[in-house]
């Protein structure tokens, strides 16, 4: 980790990030202090007496469930209410009820795709030209805390420069702060030029020409460096961009930009290094070579056509759909001077086109994975998707699905993750009514456990 970065990340504990927090509601004790006390914490027993329990996403719900939870796992769900004193009984392990009887509880949700360290505003190329991955960092704390007490207890970070998201991962890893479990792809695998080049739209004395380490890569050589590069970096997955996309400030379309043995080359290098690959793309074309090529998602998707479609199946191929981005760009594209000409004219042309490729998509039985591409909308609103997944067709079970049993499937986490089962991590999230009948639900998230540690209840 950079000395910068690290001294930020050490004031920011050292002046109390109560300051960072003040307006979020956890509680009135600062989350970064409740975290460090419970991290702390010998070891102790959690009941919780859940009024409605989803355990398995896609099976019915269990009335009437309690759920134990010791240490970082679950241990145990029964029927009924259980005597807490009946758990703890010979045991000097402290016994903690939890009430939720009046919740509907069900797994930790699952975002896949993020970026945690950033988030879209009118002044964003002023914002790269003037702030740090130090200023990336700090930013990304209090975004980590509102997409964790949104209830995403785990999301795959899909992009970010230099060391911020990776800083970020680990200080959660560590319990340092609060914030969902990330697997992080540092920087993206771009063409010069192409949408995740950080040199587009900006003089080019202002910077040394990118290369591998930065992602951008031309010919399978480069690729695979590229490739190697961020895995050498602390890669947990690799994101290529198959097609330009909206928010890069050119002119060059939402189409095919790497050719066929590029794409090869770096999806080859990355299964080499144990290493999933997620692929941005909205062009059909697009779509069609990364899928050819052999990615695992497709993140858009947003102009997809029958092949398209016949082609995810063959592949098992998860479409990652970010509705949200998509109207949010869309919204945004509305407003005089927000985006330059070449962004508002792709972001009208997109954005009304992802929730009725997601339409498509799910009516020919695609499989879906949930990810809201936040940092292009606000942090913390990620569960407004799950209200545009079925403005798409998609019941409310299926969407619970996406961001639970098929996110954690994507993510190859599904022994850990997805369902609350005896033996996977105790990630574990309430809303205060029945998302099964009203889907908005889960943007009113009223408790969330991660890995055993509760970081938010009301």
């Amino acid at each position: 980790m950079p000395r910068a970065v690290r001294a930020a990340l050490h004031a920011l504990f050292a002046i109390g990030a109560c300051a960072l927090f003040s307006a979020a509601p956890f509680s009135a004790q600062p989350v970064w202090a409740q975290v460090t006390a419970q991290a702390l914490e010998p070891e102790k027993i959690y009941v919780l007496h859940c009024g409605f329990l989803l355990a398995k996403p896609g099976q019915p719900p269990l009335a009437e469930a309690t759920v134990i939870v010791r240490g970082r796992r679950i241990r145990e769900i029964r029927a009924g209410y259980v005597d807490p004193i009946t758990v703890g009984r010979g045991s000097q392990v402290e016994v903690e009820v939890v009430d939720l009887k009046d919740a509907f509880v069900l797994p930790g949700l699952i975002d896949a795709h993020v970026h945690l360290t950033s988030e879209e505003s009118a002044d964003a190329k002023l914002r790269r030209l003037t702030e740090s991955d130090a200023d990336a960092a700090v930013r990304g704390v209090g975004y980590a805390a509102r997409t964790l007490e949104a209830g995403f207890t785990t999301v795959r970070d899909l992009g970010s420069s230099g060391d911020a998201a990776f800083a970020l991962r680990d200080a959660i890893a560590d319990e340092r702060i609060p914030g969902p479990r990330m697997l992080v792809a540092g920087e993206p695998i771009t063409p010069t030029g192409g949408h995740s080049d950080g040199t587009l739209g900006l003089l080019p004395d202002l910077f040394d020409i990118p290369g591998p380490f930065q992602g951008v890569a031309d010919g399978p050589f480069a690729a695979r460096q590229a490739v190697r590069a961020q895995v050498k970096h602390g890669a947990d997955v690799i994101k290529l961009t198959a097609t330009g996309g909206v928010l890069s400030d050119t002119a060059a379309g939402t189409d095919q930009q790497f050719f066929p043995d590029e794409l090869e080359a770096i999806v080859q290098t990355a299964k080499l290094l144990g290493r999933k690959v997620a692929a941005h793309a909205h062009g059909a074309a697009g779509i069609k070579a990364a899928l050819r090529a052999g990615v695992d998602s497709i993140e858009h998707g947003t102009f997809l056509d029958d092949e398209t479609i016949d082609l995810f199946i063959q592949r098992r191929a998860f479409l990652v759909p970010t509705v949200i981005a998509g109207r949010t760009v869309e919204e945004r594209a509305k407003l005089p001077g927000y985006f330059t000409p070449a962004i508002a004219a792709k972001a009208r042309e997109v954005g009304p086109q992802i929730q009725d490729a997601l339409r498509r998509a799910h009516a020919a039985g695609v499989r879906i994975a949930f990810g809201t591409d936040s940092g292009v909308s606000r942090h913390g609103e990620n569960g407004r998707e799950f209200v545009l997944m079925v403005g798409a067709g998609m019941s409310p079970t299926e969407v619970i699905v996406a961001a639970t049993v098929n996110a954690a499937e994507l993510l190859d986490r599904t022994r850990e993750l997805g369902t609350i089962e005896v033996g996977k991590l105790a990630d574990i999230v309430a809303a205060q009514s029945n998302p099964l009948v009203d889907v908005a639900a889960l943007q009113r998230i009223r408790f969330v456990m991660k890995g055993g540690v509760i970081y938010h209840r009301k």
